[in-house]
């Protein structure tokens, strides 16, 4: 017998990397198109319509929403790397339709397939099958890293490559990554094991689990609250902090790349230490800091890039620490349907922070999107202090001789 190891395994490495890459090569598709897509969609008929190329946006988000519990579900029944597989191709349809798409309408029922390929649910329960508890949370904390990390070189990277290949050429882009994400899953990830199919549970038990639920309300307002604060950050950006809109792109990375180097001792110290509940209170009250900061001090350049970096500080511990919880939380068997859940609270969080966080600035102005981000917090962090925090249980695995 060895001594308990803190180390991930090879096999454990391996499938967060893989995963995590499979998840960054299908975000940075989405993310090349968000900081260009309205400029392009006036050469397109019916592009002049705002309230189409909004719809023509939102309308991923929405299908995600739908298609994710089914899509969490089929995966404990039929197996985890099979409904990614299809979800992929699904994806890489609607991508090589909108660059095909003659006008708004047709990019509007590509992004609607893209949508429909909604596998965050599947390839979160993937990751949570190949990796012990011990080492579950910076499996996902690699997984949410790498959507950061895309979305801020897809900052800087898009309105270059639009300039190469055009709108046409960056969704083609997004189909050819999602092929390749797919010979990934396939040459690249562990063998995943056998679906949970003879064990079926319920959804009410997974909707209405005191727990989950709590968790549920937590990823809801962390994404309602991203996007609330994106919709006006930008103007905040150029009218407090002097950088025009083309160049946002240096506060963002750094902000972005500074969180990381901070987030990763603190992810460390929750696994290694069990200080779980800890980290993710503090988590929630630094988005509590951050939110009040904005409303109270946001005059310079200098104080919204020190609240950007501690907004991504928070944003990526819970990012990563959410999914790992939900997976400890659920029952084995209903992994897929429980993380289906989770993906679809996430996005109907995204859709609701960019529609409300637009008409609260529309109507009263920027500082009443930070006073309502900040109540909203605040009561999340009312609701997190009462859940029941699972415990760390260390497998065999960890103590055999390796």
């Amino acid at each position: 017998m060895a001594p308990p190891t803190d180390r991930m395994s090879p096999e454990e490495r391996r499938a967060g990397a893989s995963l995590a890459s499979i998840f960054a090569l299908r975000m940075l598709g989405l993310f090349l198109i968000l900081p260009v897509f309205s400029v392009y969609a006036k050469t397109l008929p019916g592009g002049d319509d705002l309230a189409m190329v909004g719809f023509a946006l939102g309308a991923y988000g929405l299908t995600q929403a739908f298609f994710q519990i089914p899509y969490g579900i089929a995966s404990d029944i039929f197996g985890r790397k099979q409904v990614i597989v299809v979800g992929l191709l699904v994806f890489a349809l609607g991508s090589f339709v909108a660059a095909w798409a003659p006008d708004m309408t047709w990019v509007i029922i590509g992004r609607v397939l893209q949508g429909a390929g909604a596998i965050s649910a599947a390839v979160t329960a993937l990751a949570a099958d190949l990796t012990r508890e011990e080492h579950r949370t910076k499996v996902m904390a690699m997984i949410g890293s790498s959507i950061g990390l895309v979305f801020a070189l897809s900052l800087v990277g898009a309105p270059i490559l639009y300039g190469w290949i055009g709108m046409a050429g960056l969704f083609i882009m997004t189909g050819v990554l999602a092929l390749a994400a797919i010979i990934l899953l396939l040459k690249g990830v562990p063998p995943a094991p056998p679906p949970h199919g003879h064990e079926k549970l319920p959804l009410r038990r997974v909707v209405m689990d005191p727990d989950l639920i709590r968790l549920n309300i937590g990823i809801f307002v962390l994404h309602v609250v991203q996007m609330a604060m994106f919709v006006v950050l930008p103007h905040a950006l150029v009218n407090h902090g002097g950088l025009e809109a083309a160049a946002h792109w240096k506060v963002y990375l750094p902000a972005v790349l500074l969180s990381f180097a901070i987030m990763v001792p603190a992810i460390i110290a929750a696994e290694r230490k069990d200080k779980m509940r800890p980290i993710f209170l503090a988590a929630v009250a630094l988005l509590v800091v951050v939110q009040s900061g904005l409303l109270l001090y946001s005059q310079s350049l200098w104080a919204l890039a020190l609240w950007l970096v501690l907004f991504f500080i928070a944003f990526n511990v819970l990012e990563a620490t959410l999914p790992s919880l939900v997976s400890r939380t659920a029952p084995p068997s209903a992994k897929g349907a429980a993380l289906g859940v989770y993906n679809t609270t996430q996005a109907m969080g995204l859709f609701v922070g960019g529609a409300v966080g637009g008409y609260v600035a529309q109507n009263f102005g920027d500082n009443a999107v930070f006073a309502a981000c900040t109540g909203l917090v605040l009561v999340w962090l009312v609701v997190a202090n009462s859940m029941n925090f699972p415990q760390r249980r260390v497998t065999a695995a960890a103590t055999q001789t390796v």
